[in-house]
């Protein structure tokens, strides 16, 4: 049997200690190296890449995005972006979109984007025109118009919104509830109950399926169990997507 003397059990706490945050460092390195680029992962039409001081080019299958780099989808166009920790950020038609590594901060200029953030992923902070949101294992949609309103969605998971113009004013949104902030808004309002099925069977930007549509899914059938569906708001009927500018294209009749 070995005995220990007090200087040695010393020695030895302090190397764990340091072994430890040797190992934290190296987990916030691997961390910070996750959140550096992005790569497209799909392309619907007229999407481009705006990066400082160059012409913008239509993006492609594979490019890297990176802090600096803004992507914009045009009419009837959407495109798909997967981070090196698999979190996801599909846009709509007519948005423009880009992110700043250091913060972990995505920027929605103008539009509409679907964010997925794994469940142990690093969290995200979403900027918009009147608000911004801290979510952390959530799948949720945003809308913005920088000179009229804000919209945020929660299919699964939470997060919480702050006014921009107060940062005093909050509100966590869970799954199934929706926000409208106003661009001169200086108080937050209550939080809506949205149809979760119906939303879910309308978005374009909700197909092909996420890695969280078992989240989801089960967010619906509890929202169904819990009040029948004559009882939460029709999303479509609100525009909480614009159907003008993310629905998927209907065919066009022409005159004979």
């Amino acid at each position: 049997m070995t005995t220990l003397f007090p200087g040695h059990a010393r020695l030895r706490a302090i190397c764990a200690s340091l072994l430890l945050l040797v190992s934290l460092a190296l987990a916030q390195l691997t961390t910070a190296a996750q959140l550096k680029e992005a790569r497209v992962t799909q392309v619907v039409k007229d999407v481009k890449l705006l990066r400082t001081q160059t012409a913008p080019r239509p993006a492609v299958v594979s490019d890297e995005v990176r802090d600096g780099t803004a992507v914009r989808t045009g009419v009837d166009s959407r495109a798909e972006l997967t981070f090196t920790d698999q979190t996801l950020a599909r846009l709509g038609a007519n948005t423009i979109f880009s992110f700043k590594e250091a913060t972990r901060k995505v920027d929605l200029a103008s539009g509409a984007m679907l964010l997925y953030v794994p469940k142990n992923g690093g969290g995200a902070k979403i900027d918009t025109g009147a608000v911004t949101a801290a979510i952390t294992g959530t799948t949720c949609l945003i809308k913005s118009h920088r000179n009229s309103y804000a919209k945020l969605i929660f299919l699964e998971g939470s997060g919480r919104v702050f006014l921009k113009r107060r940062p005093d004013q909050s509100v966590v949104l869970h799954a199934g509830e929706m926000l409208v902030v106003k661009a001169n808004a200086t108080s937050l309002p209550h939080p809506q109950k949205i149809n979760l099925r119906l939303l879910r069977r309308t978005s374009p930007l909700l197909y092909p399926p996420l890695p969280s549509e078992g989240l989801m899914l089960a967010e619906e059938q509890k929202q169904l169990a819990e009040a029948p569906e004559g009882t939460v708001v029709d999303p479509t009927q609100l525009d909480v997507i614009d159907q003008k500018t993310n629905a998927v294209p209907k065919p066009r009749h022409h005159k004979p």
